[in-house]
This record gives C-alpha cells, sequence and structure tokens, in this order.
C-alpha cells in the first residue's frame, strides 16, 4: 500500500474518531485534512495552471470573458 494512502487512511481515521468529542481534536483532524488536501492541490495547479507556479493569470484569449475565469 502507498504511503499516501496511508496517509489518507490515518487522516480519515482520525477524523471519525475526533467526531462529537467536543475536546477540539476534531478541528485539528479537519485543519490536518485540508492541509493534505493543499498539499496535493500546490502540485496540481502547478501543472494545470497557463499562469505558473506564481499564480498570475493567463492572458484572455480574444472570445474569452474575464467574468467567466
Amino acid at each position: 500500500m502507498s504511503t499516501d494512502t496511508e496517509k489518507h487512511r490515518e487522516l480519515l481515521g482520525a477524523l471519525r474518531d475526533a467526531q462529537d468529542k467536543g475536546n477540539g481534536s476534531f478541528e485539528k483532524a479537519v485543519t490536518a485534512a485540508f492541509e493534505h488536501v493543499f498539499e496535493h492541490l500546490g502540485p496540481l495547479n502547478d501543472h494545470v495552471s497557463p499562469g505558473g507556479p506564481d499564480g498570475g493569470d493567463r492572458h484572455l484569449q480574444p472570445s474569452e470573458s474575464p467574468t467567466l475565469r
């Protein structure tokens, strides 16, 4: 099993275990899960974003509306 799959199971388990405890552990588990999601999104965004890793917007095509970005 890949390390990332193990991490996903660990994060989901922490979310399940922390539900309804009222001690702040659920919020910590959610934060950890979102941090991991953003670890995945960063490289994906860099790969597909025409603006590049700095997050800049690409130039509009002649027929493209700026509200559709």
